[in-house]
């Protein structure tokens, strides 16, 4: 990785992780390099925006972007993905469903947020789905570098993916279980009661010392996520728990 990640206005988190915060609805790209492959996070709203987001990301990491997550299925969070052509793309048990069926809502959303009628349109119509569905945890191994991708869900929708980067300091991109931006918002396929239950799994992946990336907003810490497992705990009415503990089987990548 000879450019910086700076120098093309991507936030370094550690060695081999980093993040953009897009415009306009300030979501988070995340992006995690290694040897052999590189993984990005939710690649944008958009065919224009996604392909800002792969030229930056391949200038990163020296290499193609051979993987892409999906935390959920938010049009700000999949719509861009259409450009990572051969690149494998992963996320969240029934989220291949729910994205099949959906291209009506995925437009109309996109649109009602300020995505111009063509462009909605256009990346509806080349929507790629994820192929590699997460049930527990599921392992990728980048060279150098192995992802944890978690099924934490459900929460802020009904299929969220949380993504897990062990290091000297560990990263944990959260999707939009977590929202630093402004307040944690519940739409119709939101899960309330079970949301605060999805952030007691997000800290017992993460821990009390990692690096905790939203889905809109500045990165924060396990203190920060507590307290909003907090507030929607007492916002939907439901006890706090930590949540079960992630013992899932991890199949090969």
């Amino acid at each position: 990785m000879d450019v910086r990640w700076e120098e093309v206005g991507w936030e370094r988190l550690t060695e081999r992780v980093g993040r953009l915060r897009l415009p306009v609805w300030d979501c988070t790209v995340g992006l995690v390099v290694g040897e052999d492959s590189a993984l990005l996070i939710d690649p944008g709203s958009s065919v224009r925006e996604g392909a800002r987001v792969r030229a930056e990301a391949e200038r990163l990491a020296g290499r193609r972007v051979t993987h892409i997550a999906f935390t959920h299925g938010h049009f700000d969070h999949v719509l861009g993905g259409a450009v990572f052509a051969g690149a494998q793309v992963y996320g969240p048990v029934g989220l291949d469903n729910l994205l099949s069926i959906s291209h009506e809502d995925l437009r109309a959303e996109a649109v009602r947020h300020g995505l111009a009628e063509a462009e909605a349109a256009e990346a509806v119509e080349l929507l790629v789905l994820p192929r590699h569905l997460v049930s527990g945890e599921w392992t990728l191994d980048l060279g150098g570098v192995q992802v944890l991708l978690a099924n934490v869900g459900p929460g802020h929708t009904r299929h969220d993916l949380a993504v897990f980067v062990p290091g000297t300091r560990e990263v944990v991109f959260c999707g939009d279980l977590v929202e630093e931006s402004g307040e944690p918002q519940a739409g119709p396929d939101a899960v309330p009661r079970q949301w605060p239950a999805a952030l007691g799994r997000l800290l017992a992946l993460g821990g009390d010392d990692a690096l905790y990336v939203p889905g809109h907003g500045a990165v924060v810490d396990a203190d920060f996520v507590r307290a909003q497992r907090d507030t929607l705990a007492a916002r939907f009415g439901v006890s706090v728990t930590w949540g079960r503990p992630l013992s899932y089987p991890r199949p090969d990548a």
